[in-house]
């Protein structure tokens, strides 16, 4: 199931009155449905979802994220899908899975992770505070607090005995680091994670559509423990400023949530961004599914991009089909796109940060979560240069050379 243009744009303004006008009226069985639809790339068995609406209940979602590298602006993508699931009365749950990081191939040491959770609540919830989305009805778990727990690791057992290395491997492929010689931690990481729609007792789980193997194996899976299905909702992959997908862990794909505007700016100018060509193009992509959409929630729902350098009035956005046909038309060109995308995220990272220098606890954890790293000092290697050089000692030829009777012995 796929989103049409039409629906995204239509919803805006259904989920902007949603989160500012929710206590004045209820939405309609059917408002709610539109809203956890809007913006979605797939859903898989979304009748789950409908027939609890139907009944008048609060369908129990969660979204994980491993607390490995820095959040970026990719999070905002599923921060503005969860702030639509919010509006439409979900109750949702966002889990810290710190024991998740580090088992991907130790992405996040041991030593860390509690304080990357930190981490990673305070821009969460920075994130969703800088769209308008309310967080007090937002529930935060962190993985360890139930993952360790002995009906737990018993289901990891029963888990193991009936799923095989293919398809555990198959399953983590697009989410777990894979390499030639990969520890056997990355093969537990799906497992957990198809464990905890069951721990967390939720309906559905929501994710990005790169974790979409590791969904149908949760449809399968689950069951053989005489669990029931879930439900599977997922947000589309924005391309990151090198056309691949945005990841935490290159930091040549992703602009941090913390990073200064001439960094933002400098970032954005070096993206890639062929002329005419929309497919693949990382920042048409972030506009349409971050900048517009959060616009439509704190602003005016417009993305513009001055001219005023050539003289001409201000190209103004509310539609994306528009955007894409101006720029396969070189109406919007590069140069015009990443000034303006520039000036919009900038504006939306800066309640986020503002919040970060306010808050002493935040900046502590973040040293404690992201150390700096030690630069080891270079010690200068002594040069041999032997006992017959220009300058040196007279007696140092005869001091270093052995004494011809104890050559003699030691050749002996």
């Amino acid at each position: 199931m796929t989103a049409t243009t039409d629906d995204k744009l239509a919803s805006a303004a259904e989920v902007k009155l949603a989160l500012t006008d929710q206590t004045k009226r209820d939405l309609s069985k059917e408002e709610r449905l539109a809203l956890i639809k809007v913006n979605l790339a797939e859903t898989l068995d979304f009748d789950i979802i409908e027939k609890i609406v139907e009944e008048g209940r609060h369908p129990r979602i969660y979204w994980g994220t491993a607390t490995t590298g820095r959040p970026h602006c990719g999070y905002f993508v599923p921060a503005l899908k969860i702030g639509q699931l919010l509006a439409a009365g979900c109750n949702v749950v966002i889990l810290l899975a710190d024991i998740h990081g580090f088992l991907d191939n130790l992405k996040a040491p041991i030593e860390l992770v509690n304080h990357r959770a930190e981490y990673y609540k305070f821009c969460i919830t920075a994130i969703l505070n800088a769209v308008g989305v309310p967080t007090e009805k937002l529930e935060f778990v962190l993985g360890s607090s139930y993952q360790k727990s002995p009906e737990y690791i018993m289901d990891l057992y029963k888990l193991c005995s009936v799923v095989s290395e293919h398809d555990a491997k198959k399953a983590g492929a697009e989410v777990v680091k894979q390499s030639d010689n990969a520890p056997l931690s990355g093969l537990l990481y799906p497992i957990l994670q198809v464990l905890d729609e069951e721990y967390l007792k939720v309906d559905c789980q929501f994710g990005g559509v790169d974790q979409r193997k590791l969904f149908t194996a949760a449809k399968e899976w689950l069951p053989k423990l005489g669990y029931r299905e879930r439900a599977h909702i997922m947000n589309p992959m924005v391309p990151g400023l090198h056309g691949s997908k945005m990841s935490s862990s290159d930091p040549d794909s992703k602009i941090d949530l913390l990073d200064a505007p001439e960094v933002v700016a400098k970032k954005i100018k070096k993206a890639e961004a062929a002329p005419g060509v929309t497919e693949g193009n990382g920042l048409l992509s972030f506009t349409e599914f971050v900048l517009l959409p959060a616009s439509s929630l704190y602003g005016d729902g417009e993305f513009r991009v001055d001219r005023e350098r050539d003289g001409l009035e201000p190209l103004v956005y509310k539609d994306v089909a528009q955007m894409h046909s101006d720029y396969k038309n070189d109406i919007l060109t590069p140069q015009l796109l990443k000034p303006a995308v520039s000036k919009a995220l900038n504006a939306l990272l800066a309640p986020i940060q503002a919040a970060y220098q306010a808050s002493k606890e935040w900046q502590e954890v973040t040293l404690k979560a992201y150390p700096p790293e030690e630069k080891k000092k270079k010690v200068k290697k002594v040069k041999d240069k032997g006992s017959r050089y220009p300058g040196a000692a007279k007696g140092d030829a005869a001091a270093e050379a052995p004494a011809e009777g104890a050559e003699a012995a030691a050749t002996q």
